[in-house]
């Protein structure tokens, strides 16, 4: 889905802390789940970061469950 500059203004979901839906802004962050150094750099995940603009409750969710 395209999007123009300024016209996205959020995904609307359920929020678990406000019980009710709310607008929520969704990104994707890279998080090293090793603890290693060495095998660091092989252990990133994607995971989708969920924060409710009405209450600022976030969520994280794990994307590769592989």
């Amino acid at each position: 889905m395209a999007t123009t500059e300024g016209s996205f203004d959020g995904v609307r979901e359920r929020c678990d802390s406000c019980d009710v839906e709310t607008t929520h802004r969704v990104s994707v962050q890279l998080k090293t789940e090793s603890r290693k150094e060495e095998n660091a750099q092989f252990s990133r995940e994607p995971y989708r970061i969920a924060e409710c603009l009405e209450c600022g409750a976030r969520t994280s969710q794990r994307m590769n469950n592989a």
